[in-house]
């Protein structure tokens, strides 16, 4: 067996399951990046990466295995979310590409700090956390991680808050995504 058929074995056994939970993941990380650039500019979305790299302009900071510079020199920079990579970004720095750095897609964001006590006393505990851990989006498995129960009573919850038009979920394949409405964002910020 060569190289490029093991490979392709490998895939087809390792990744191709999980496709549509990877693109979902994906998929909430590139829009909860968006809203960060649509409400804060460059810098709200710069700021959003934290705490994987710290934005003190005009330097953006990565801890990287090695210590060494990588200047832009106008050309802009191409962040890529990963579903593969962790611990550190990783920057590839050929010079006759622009300059890109591949993050780690956060799997634990800020959601937690979200839950107010007075969204606890509307929704409930398990409710409430669940809507705050959505905030850029999950998926029910995300979900289920993030607030420590079943994807079965994430679903149950899901049902109840998309039901009252604080969230939308989207079907990508086997994978489903949850989505905050305005409503529901607009709920969340309420209470902070």
């Amino acid at each position: 067996m060569n190289l490029a058929a093991t490979l392709r074995s490998y895939h087809a056994i390792a990744i191709e399951p999980y496709r549509d939970t990877i693109d979902c993941a994906v998929a909430a990380e590139v829009s909860r990046r968006r809203r960060d650039l649509a409400e804060g500019g460059a810098d709200g979305l710069l700021r959003g990466l934290a705490p994987l790299m710290r934005w003190r302009p005009p330097l953006l900071e990565v801890d990287y295995d090695i210590d060494r510079d990588l200047h832009l020199g106008g050309r802009g920079l191409l962040l890529i979310p990963s579903y593969f990579c962790r611990r550190v970004p990783v920057a590839l720095a050929d010079p006759g590409l622009p300059p890109t750095l591949v993050y780690p897609i956060d799997c634990h964001s800020h959601w937690q700090a979200s839950r107010t006590e007075s969204l606890v006393a509307l929704l409930g505990a398990t409710r409430a956390t669940v809507l705050a851990a959505i905030d850029g989006g999950a998926t029910t498995t995300q979900l289920a991680e993030r607030v420590a129960t079943s994807p079965a009573s994430v679903s149950r919850h899901t049902r109840v808050l998309r039901d009252a038009g604080l969230i939308e979920t989207h079907r990508h394949g086997t994978a489903v995504l949850h989505m905050m409405t305005p409503l529901g964002r607009n709920l969340l910020t309420a209470g902070r």
